[in-house]
């Protein structure tokens, strides 16, 4: 993978995120909950986000009506196995002129289907959930930007199948979160 691929990060108190990441654009530190261009664990710089990855961002931003347009300068990739899982979080580390603006984060699924959580709270037995297939596009914004979100599980062999034989993708799912910061 490189300099600043995939690694699997730690919470605060040292235990081990669920799921594998890596940052593009701008890294990210859940420790610090906090932007830089490098990361800590390893001094790698976070490498740029594609041009095309941008395009797509910017293209389902402007197809959804309600939310203002944003420059995706960052792009958290995070990868689950099919053990993997991320609980109930508010996405609230950009800037405040971001956040006070509602501006949205563009969420792309890839892979295997994922149960999506989502809620006012952090009580996973009030959260909405929902099924997001390999393909699937969601963004939170304005209104609903800082609402509490996270994956409660993988499902297993459920990514289509001409994209296993196409790509070579392994089981799982990749999830790529573009932001402005």
């Amino acid at each position: 993978m490189g300099p600043g691929g995939f690694y699997r990060p730690s919470y605060k108190n040292g235990a081990k995120m669920s799921l594998w990441m890596m940052s593009l654009g701008k890294n990210w530190d859940p420790t610090t909950r906090s932007y830089g261009p490098t990361r800590p664990i390893d001094g790698a710089r976070a490498p740029a986000i594609p041009e095309a990855f941008k395009m797509i961002a910017q293209t389902a931003n402007s197809t959804a009506s309600g939310f203002p347009q944003i420059n995706p300068d960052i792009c958290i990739v995070n990868y689950y196995t099919n053990s993997g899982k991320l609980g109930l979080h508010q996405d609230k580390d950009e800037s405040e002129s971001s956040l006070t603006k509602g501006l949205p984060f563009i969420s792309i699924s890839i892979g295997d289907t994922a149960e999506f959580m989502f809620g006012d709270t952090r009580d996973k037995d009030q959260a909405t959930k929902i099924n997001l297939e390999s393909g699937d596009v969601l963004i939170l914004g304005g209104e609903s930007r800082l609402l509490f979100h996270g994956v409660s599980h993988v499902k297993t062999n459920t990514a289509p199948s001409w994209l296993k034989e196409e790509t070579g993708i392994r089981p799982g799912r990749i999830n790529l979160t573009f932001r402005q910061y």
